[in-house]
């Protein structure tokens, strides 16, 4: 089915939410991520870091398996 001009169809209406969500995660993680890295954690900080890094590509290579 076409879309019509100047409308939205269910299909396009999904799409942008999908995408509207996806960018709203991505910003919500970064600033999660700047604030985490900024704070002070005293010895466990290399413990931090590295624990993060290990959820930030667990959650990279979990969305790679949702691609249509």
């Amino acid at each position: 089915m076409e879309q019509k001009r100047f409308s939205f169809d269910k299909e396009t209406l999904i799409k942008i939410g999908t995408g509207a969500l996806i960018a709203s995660v991505g910003a919500l993680l970064t600033y999660l991520l700047q604030a985490l890295s900024n704070m002070d954690y005293g010895v466990y900080t290399p413990i931090i870091v590295a624990v993060m890094s290990i959820l930030v590509n667990m959650l990279k290579e979990w969305q790679k398996g949702a691609k249509k």
